[in-house]
């Protein structure tokens, strides 16, 4: 009766922990990350007979849980890449609406300043057309300013996550590091602890929302994880540190440092994965380009619509004064110069912008070797040629930058330097990045908006032939063009003492050479021919062909000497008809032109001009942008990178819902299935009392034979 006894006694005992386990299945249906259990029974060792062999119950072996490492892995990465993509595509999603809006974007707000100085030029001696110029200058001035603030609110917005998911990291990671201790300790009698197996998998996979991690499991059941490029966050039971830091550079740029000890690394560029690597992946390929697209593009308006301003004449008859701020205001230039905080020397220094046109949208990088300069744009991570010259006066440093191999594209600025760096010291170059913030509009008096051609021309009442002289257009000023012109060459204010000194220049139509003679020049004033970009100015000239009866473009240089000083005007015209022998045209200063309209013309056809983004020679525009279409590829990139963001979601969504059904279908919770183990469990205990109850009966009958 003793082997009947144990038998039933065995299958109670199995019933009993079978219970046990189902109960525990079914209260932890809601708990994350808890992995479905069951038992593993076997027969015990049957005992031998005279008739045979006969089984001696059963007994449970172990309690496991329903687990698959694959199934596990993929859910961890599967959530590490949504939440990179979600967290890419909640920022992304703001910055295309500001840029893209009607009432935020810099687009109705740069129609508007064009429209008011059409209105303008077709009317210039109106004053409050002129009005109307500058307040839509102030407008577009705000908008500016007002995108880049929020598109460096979102920067800071960056920098706070940053720290609060590093906080999350760490937490987690202490977390994991004592779970693998317990489950080490525990794990040593050879059967799992799988409620801590369970908990250690699912702050895996908090973790993986975070940050993305690496896996590596041990013998000891623990797990080494890895971040990065592999740097171990968790090694068995000890866990080191990240955190987000003020970039060594610039200050307002959070940085990821990895904290092993006593030493820290900075792992920012080798974060992917989690919310984490979302953030700075859509701060390197969104938010940094956005910053030096806008910022050039205001810069690019500042300097161009400011050159021509200060190529023509206002109401007064004086030289146009600045409509915006200054871009090379010295404190300005200090601020796109940023030294790594780590740098031995305290030589600091400041960027000169003298050609928007050549402008990347991109910082750069500076690194002083001890005998040379090294540069790179790092937008792209090419190679600079940089040129240095140390002034003997000031003992500053002058550098310029251009594309490799050499010759190459000029940058369009140069940087000036207090001194000589010591050896290994870096800066971080920003020509454009605070370019929106920075832009201004200044001008106060709508008098003295340069609507008017500094020169006219005009034919002889007594001429003879049906010539018609056309209006010059000044393209170019020089402030010295007895040197080579520079491939980056911008054009400069006018002076109007030099403008005072052309009164009248007469030239001459000559039938029997058909050439203009130039046969009337004020004191101090030559004509040369036009130079060329990168040559030195030609020699003085004294005719310009031309064809009678034709449309002829006249193209010269006018030089004017005052006082030693030298400036050249770079003067295109066109004269049409067929002039007479003799006949007399003159070109001079616009004293009176209060009713000019052709800078205010010229101003106005900025709007489709291509200047922005030049990728040749300063002349050759049709590689550049205009203002409309420079931004217009900002919102088209935004968008697309924002539109592939929404269908990123979507699909790393789908991805992460089948690896969640796929580990949930193993080792989820079925409320059905175990509501129908606690019946067989229940009749399976029942089952085994009536072993036990039928074991009694026998004994008691076999006692009661006896008594």
């Amino acid at each position: 009766m003793a082997d009947l006894l144990s038998i039933g006694l065995s299958g109670l005992s199995a019933a009993k922990t079978n219970l046990s386990v189902t109960g525990h299945n079914i209260t932890n249906v809601n708990t994350p990350g808890y992995s479905r259990q069951d038992t593993v029974q076997q027969t015990r060792a049957p005992q031998f007979s005279g008739a045979g062999y006969i089984g001696s119950g059963t007994s449970l072996v172990d309690i496991r849980r329903s687990y698959s490492e694959f199934l596990t892995t993929q859910l961890r990465s599967s959530t590490a890449l949504n939440t990179d993509v979600k967290a890419y595509k909640s920022q992304i999603d703001q910055l295309d609406s500001l840029l893209a809006g009607s009432t935020t974007g810099i687009t109705p707000s740069l129609q508007s300043f064009f429209s008011a100085m059409q209105t303008a030029a077709e009317d210039p001696a109106n004053i409050p057309a002129r009005q109307l110029v500058l307040a839509e200058a102030e407008g577009l001035t705000r908008r500016f300013n007002n995108i880049y603030d929020n598109i460096n609110a979102q920067n800071e917005f960056i920098n706070k996550q940053m720290q609060s998911v590093t906080e999350q990291v760490n937490s987690l990671a202490g977390t994991i590091a004592q779970l693998n201790k317990a489950i080490a300790g525990v794990g040593a009698n050879g059967h799992p602890p799988n409620d801590l197996l369970d908990s250690r998998d699912e702050a895996i996979r908090q973790l993986s929302t975070f940050i993305g991690v690496t896996v590596v499991p041990q013998d000891n059941n623990s797990m080494n994880l890895f971040i990065g490029s592999g740097q171990p966050l968790v090694v068995g039971g000890e866990a080191n540190k990240i955190e987000a830091v003020q970039g060594n550079a610039d200050p307002t740029r959070f940085d990821i440092n990895f904290i092993s000890g006593g030493s820290k690394q900075n792992i920012s560029k080798m974060v992917t994965g989690g919310e984490m690597g979302g953030l700075l992946r859509f701060r390197e390929e969104v938010l940094d380009q956005t910053f030096n697209s806008i910022g050039r593009l205001a810069l690019s308006i500042n300097q161009e619509v400011n050159s021509l301003l200060g190529q023509g004449m206002d109401l007064k008859g004086n030289v146009g004064t600045a409509l915006f701020n200054d871009i090379n205001d010295s404190k300005l230039m200090g601020l796109r110069v940023l030294p790594m905080q780590n740098n031995v020397s305290g030589v600091s220094g400041g960027i000169n912008i003298h050609n928007t046109q050549l402008l990347a949208a991109s910082d750069f990088r500076l690194e002083y070797n001890g005998t040379g300069y090294s540069a790179f744009r790092l937008s792209d991570g090419a190679q600079m040629h940089v040129t240095d010259a140390i002034d003997p006066i000031t003992n500053e440093v002058n550098l310029s930058f251009t594309d490799m191999p050499i010759p190459g594209r000029d940058q369009g600025f140069t940087m000036t330097l207090s001194g000589t760096p010591n050896p290994g010291d870096q800066y971080l170059l920003q020509p454009t990045r605070r370019g929106a913030t920075d832009i201004a509009s200044v001008l106060d008096q709508a008098d003295q908006l340069a609507f008017a051609a500094p020169l006219r021309g005009e034919a002889y009442l007594q001429n003879k032939g049906t010539a018609a002289i056309g209006q010059p257009s000044v393209d170019m000023v020089l402030n010295n063009p007895s040197t080579p012109l520079p491939s980056n060459f911008v054009t400069e204010k006018l002076s109007l003492d030099h403008l005072a000194v052309l009164d009248d220049i007469e030239l001459t139509f000559n039938s029997a050479t058909n050439e203009l003679e130039f046969t009337s020049l004020p004191s101090g004033v030559s004509i040369t021919a036009v130079p060329q970009e990168g040559q030195a100015a030609p020699g003085t000239i004294t005719e310009l062909g031309i064809i009678p009866g034709q449309t002829n473009t006249l193209s010269y240089a006018v030089q004017v000497n005052v006082a030693g000083e030298v400036q050249s005007y770079t003067i295109k015209q066109t004269i049409s008809g067929t002039p007479q022998n003799g006949d007399t045209f003159s070109v001079g200063f616009n004293k009176h032109g209060v009713s000019d309209n052709r800078n205010a013309l010229k101003l106005a056809d900025l709007q489709s001009k291509q200047v922005v983004g030049l990728d040749a020679k300063v002349k050759d525009i049709a590689t550049g942008m205009s203002f409309t279409d420079d931004y217009g590829n900002t919102i088209e990139r935004v968008g697309t990178l924002t539109a592939q963001a929404r269908q990123d979601e979507t699909a790393t969504g789908a991805v992460l819902k089948q690896a969640t059904d796929n580990r949930d279908s193993l080792s989820g919770v079925n409320l059905d299935e175990e509501a129908a183990n606690l019946i067989k469990f229940e009749q399976y205990y029942n089952a085994s009392a009536q072993i036990i109850q039928v074991a009694r009966s026998l004994f008691d009958t076999l006692i009661n034979t006896f008594r």
